[in-house]
């Protein structure tokens, strides 16, 4: 198993996002942006791909060491982090009802008229 399995599995196992990675690998004072973090992610037989060295994954462990748990000086609980970070309810925009929409937009004057499918002989 590969730094980039590995790598990719505690993304998916944590849910975690890019920039959120991006984040957690600044806690540990690695710097890295975001097209470099998705090379990693990327097939083997991509172009853009790019093998993850000791240095990335260490670092990210570390990083995420700190983001779980926390400081000496600011400790936290990492269940108590993981909980709320999987309870973040996303925003999404109620869909329109298109029906009512249409009905505003039909005259009043104009009765609705219901057609039956005949079946051809």
């Amino acid at each position: 198993m590969t730094n980039n399995d590995i790598f990719k599995k505690l993304r998916v196992a944590l849910m975690l996002r890019d920039d959120e990675i991006v984040d957690i690998l600044k806690k540990a004072d690695f710097n890295i942006s975001k097209s470099e973090l998705g090379a990693f992610f990327r097939k083997e037989d991509h172009p853009n791909y790019m093998e993850c060295g000791n240095q990335v994954l260490r670092n990210f462990l570390n990083g995420l060491v700190i983001h779980l748990r926390g400081t000496k000086e600011n400790p936290k609980n990492p269940g108590e982090v993981l909980l709320k970070r999987s309870s973040v309810p996303k925003v999404s925009k109620p869909k329109p009802n298109f029906k009512t929409a249409q009905r505003k937009n039909i005259g009043s004057d104009i009765d609705p008229v219901k057609y039956k499918n005949k079946k051809k002989s």
